[in-house]
């Protein structure tokens, strides 16, 4: 892939900074806000950044996992949140060699597109395990996410494009 103009290329990712940002987004997750479906699901978006832009370190199986831990948390069907967060993560690691090449803004339709069949399984599943209609106020998460996904990959990134040394003489 050639670098246009400008774009530096980024440094290796700590492992400990992947297992960090997750833990803080599995956290963010566990935070009681109540029974508002319409909430973000910072964990989903976090793993799927790292899959996308990581996928030597997390993957489908991991994700399926942390899927599980929000299932225990919400005492919800065991493996609903699962086969959602498996679901978005295989997605998104058929789409990668083609999302890295565009720049987040241009990424978020494709993770909207995501997010919105993650979102559409786990709320088909409910209707099934339960019987009840969930409601429409389910859509406005996968909405949410998508907009914090710039942010998100503006925040995660930054780690990576700091200089390694400081040197006013060195073109990269």
């Amino acid at each position: 892939m050639m670098l246009e103009k400008g774009q530096r290329l980024l440094l290796p990712v700590n492992p400990w900074f992947i297992w960090g940002s997750l833990l803080v987004a599995l956290l963010i997750n566990l935070m009681p806000f109540g029974r508002t479906p319409w909430v973000p699901d910072v964990l989903l978006l976090t793993v799927l950044f790292w899959c996308l832009h990581q996928p030597a370190h997390l993957g489908v199986g991991l994700a399926f996992v942390f899927g599980l831990i929000m299932d225990v948390h919400h005492t919800n069907l065991l493996g609903m949140h699962a086969m959602g967060y498996a679901l978005a993560a295989y997605l998104i690691s058929l789409a990668q060699r083609r999302m890295l090449w565009f720049s987040p803004w241009l990424q978020t339709p494709q993770v909207f597109g995501i997010m919105l069949l993650a979102h559409a399984l786990i709320w088909l599943l409910r209707l099934a395990g339960s019987g009840q209609f969930p409601g429409w106020s389910l859509l406005g998460a996968p909405l949410l996410e998508t907009a914090l996904w710039p942010l998100l990959s503006l925040l995660l990134l930054a780690p990576q494009r700091r200089a390694p040394d400081r040197d006013l003489t060195r073109p990269l």
